[in-house]
């Protein structure tokens, strides 16, 4: 008989009651004690819908209060040693100050560097490793949470991080020797796995499952040599609870080959992401034998609903493969929206065609049953699926000739600017005349609550559109005001009116749908609710032009137009897929090109075209990755490549590994990068000079995803490395990302100490004029 999983569930809320006590705990709102019943509330009530929805394996310890990198993190002792954490166990502020940095009662250290989850919109503490990294088993948390659940009276599956994604996931310390190599940490790291296992098991888990997605990408010889030495320690645990090793996102052949001989009792695999490159290597290996397949077959990061037939199908053949199987989805839910009731935005007809969280676990449990008792048991399922189906194949809301016929209609010279970089160069320093070491911001200033309950008031219709736009303006006017007196060189207008950079331009364009209560978890306490694209997209009217040109008629000093690039409007958006991304794509760069050129036309002499996903769309593995990056380059350049020489196009790239797209950043052909470093040591600037980028770059100088103030000589220490590689008057000076989520009190302290920083380093280099 088959069974049902799932990989995790969106730990958050149905109301995010997850992000409104973390953050009256960060404020002093609320007790540890308050906090950590809050977190047990929400696992019981995720529990509870899970057992009554005949899920068969229910995770644990698949919550967490920031991140499951950095529960893991905590789990094995790995603290960085600014922390200075001397304890047994890793306490919550601890913890906390290593996804936020601390900066009180005469303390202030740094947060750990964050990054994206593979190639979604979820980002992870990345831990800190070096020769000097000592691991020992220093949180409760997996094993407590197994307690409460059997205490509950739910059986339960505990989900860990594996030890060797988490050594490739790391990154070395500052003090380790550049040529450090993290796997030779492995055997100290599995011990203290075996000892987690073996605790797991003593607890009563039956089964405990490891998540070891870095093997879905490309891995050289020693990496899969390191994941067969840790699973030969780890199932030679006495007495320990079946292991089952996952992976998703891709197909993992190679890494199938070698969990496949070993003595693991399952082994999980991402057969809707990584469908034909995993049933390839299943039959290149001639099965799984005796062990058990964990099959993901409901996608777990879109929201479209399952073709329950083609599941079905693909189920009975891979049945075949192994000696039991487990139905699950492709990874853990966290990616997608809990419920899709809650969506009472969408018609019926755009609902019929989708499934969030909860609907995703009954998919997995239909097909379950459909598995186990045949067709004849889900009849009523498989008809209301095939409607669906047809419904959304059929619809004229998805297909618009005009667009398609536009799309088609693009040639190459669609795609260039009308000179090279170095003759615009000329054109826009002598059109902007800034000086050595510019200042600006990445685009958003922190929204006040009076900024929020006037779009709620707007909303809600307590307020009209004029009454609303005085308000605007109003903030507007306070924001370059503010600018102006801090010292910035290049202002923005602050994007009060913006509810996130996604959905403000989603909203105001054809094919893109949205809801009120569809939240996924981004980082920490960020939630985010991604616009759907079902349908051909366009932009009927302009979407920024009177806020940014009112901006402008402020200030002698130029303002930034910003829009957000089409690549992050589709990375950040849960995306159709009865067609190729880049179709989608291309039509979303058309509608920003409009949207550029009605910016220049009214005068704005800078366009920032954000484009932070850029890297995340990366595919996994290496053989795709050219294609993806010609059509993502592409379409950046169509929404780019229609206005003038003397008009300078930013864009801003933020939490990205560049090292795999460096020589894309430079064919993007933006004037401006900026690009988030203030994490890093700066390392980016090399990689930069290494590839022959000739282009003006922004390394973020300070971090916005931490409350701390940063310091004058701290921000000028930044510029100083830069400016070591780079050319000082290629050079800009900016934070790593928007403001949006920060407080005035910390971002005027900190931009003001920016400022001093460029001014000093201008004093250091000598004055010069662009």
């Amino acid at each position: 008989m088959a069974q049902s999983t799932i990989h995790g569930f969106p730990r958050i809320g149905a109301r995010r009651e997850l992000k409104f006590a973390t953050e009256d705990y960060w404020s002093d709102r609320a007790s540890r004690d308050e906090l950590l019943e809050a977190g047990g509330r929400l696992r019981r009530e995720n529990r509870e819908f899970l057992r009554d929805a005949g899920l068969d394996l229910i995770p644990s310890n698949d919550f967490s209060y920031y991140d499951q990198v950095l529960d893991a993190t905590a789990l094995v002792g790995a603290v960085p040693g600014r922390y200075e954490h001397r304890r047994a166990d890793v306490d919550l502020d601890t913890y906390f100050a290593m996804a936020r940095g601390r900066q009180s009662e005469g303390v202030d250290v740094t947060a750990m560097e964050m990054t994206k989850w593979f190639d979604t919109n979820y980002h992870y503490i990345v831990p800190e490793l070096g020769p000097d990294t000592r691991f020992r088993l220093s949180s409760a948390k997996p094993f407590d949470e197994l307690v409460e659940a059997t205490q509950q009276g739910v059986a339960v599956k505990p989900v860990l991080i594996g030890p060797v994604t988490f050594l490739l996931l790391g990154k070395n310390d500052e003090d380790a020797p550049e040529d450090f190599d993290r796997l030779s940490l492995l055997d100290e790291l599995v011990e203290v796995y075996a000892e987690a296992i073996a605790r797991l098991g003593e607890l009563g888990a039956d089964w405990v499952q490891l998540d070891e997605p870095a093997f879905v990408s490309d891995r050289n010889d020693a990496e899969l040599a390191a994941l067969e030495r840790a699973y030969e320690r780890l199932t030679a645990v006495p007495g320990r609870p079946r292991l089952c090793v996952a992976t998703y996102f891709d197909h993992a052949a190679e890494a199938l080959a070698v969990l496949a001989r070993s003595g693991v009792e399952g082994i999980g695999l991402d057969l809707h992401h990584g469908r034909e490159g995993n049933l390839e290597a299943l039959d290149a290996i001639g099965g799984l034998g005796e062990k058990t397949l964990f099959a993901g077959v409901v996608d777990g990061r879109n929201v479209w609903a399952n073709d329950l037939e083609d599941s079905l199908a693909l189920l009975e053949h891979v049945e075949r493969l192994a000696g039991d199987l487990v139905v699950s989805t492709s990874c853990s839910l966290l990616h997608v929206p809990i419920d899709l009731a809650a969506a009472s935005e969408l018609d019926d007809e755009l609902r019929s065609w989708m499934a969030f969280a909860r609907e995703k676990v009954g998919e997995v449990v239909t097909l379950t049953r459909g598995l186990n008792e045949g067709r004849e048991a889900i009849a009523g399922e498989l008809e209301r699926n095939r409607r669906s189906l047809e419904s959304r194949a059929g619809s004229a809301r998805t297909h618009d000739p005009a667009v398609r016929e536009r799309a088609a209609a693009l040639t190459d010279d669609d795609t260039h600017r009308e000179n090279a970089f170095s003759t615009r160069r000329e054109a826009q320093r002598e059109q902007l005349g800034l000086q050595l070491f510019p200042t600006t911001t990445i685009g958003s200033f922190p929204q006040t609550a009076e900024v929020r309950s006037a779009r709620a008031s707007l909303r809600r219709g307590e307020i009209d559109g004029a009454e609303y736009e005085l308000r605007m303006r109003a903030e507007i006017e306070r924001v370059i005001r503010l600018q102006e007196d801090i010292g910035l060189d290049v202002l923005v207008h602050g994007e009060p009116e913006r509810n996130d950079m996604v959905q403000y331009f989603g909203e105001q364009m054809k094919g893109f749908a949205f809801t009120q209560n569809a939240w996924v978890q981004s980082y920490g306490s960020r939630n985010v609710r991604p616009p759907i694209v079902f349908g051909d997209v366009s932009r009927p009217s302009p979407m920024t032009v009177k806020w940014t040109a009112y901006a402008q008629s402020l200030t002698d000093r130029p303002v930034k137009g910003m829009l957000t690039a089409p690549v992050t409007m589709l990375m950040w958006s849960f995306v159709r897929d009865d067609q190729p991304p880049s179709e989608t794509c291309k039509q979303i760069a058309l509608a920003i090109r409009d949207e550029v050129a009605d910016l220049e036309a009214s005068g704005v002499q800078m366009i920032q075209v954000d484009e932070p996903a850029i890297r995340e769309g990366l595919p996994l593995r290496r053989d795709r990755r050219e294609e993806y990056l010609a059509w993502a380059v592409y379409c950046f350049r169509i929404a780019t490549s229609g206005v003038s020489d003397a008009t300078q196009i930013h864009t801003h790239m933020c939490y990205s590994e560049f090292g795999d797209i460096l020589g894309a950043v430079g064919e993007l052909d933006a004037d401006v990068a900026s690009v988030e470093a203030a994490r890093s040591r700066m390392e980016l600037m090399e990689d930069l000079k290494r590839e022959g980028y000739e282009q003006e770059v922004g390394p973020g100088v300070y971090d916005i995803h931490s409350p701390r103030v940063p310091s004058r000589d701290e921000m000028a220490e930044k510029l100083r490395l830069a400016a070591e590689v780079l050319d000082a008057e290629q050079i800009w000076v900016n934070p790593d990302c928007g403001l949006k989520t920060r407080g005035y009190a910390e971002t005027e302290a900190s931009l003001r100490n920016m400022v001093e920083a460029a001014r000093q380093l201008r004093e250091e280099r000598a004055p010069a004029l662009r």
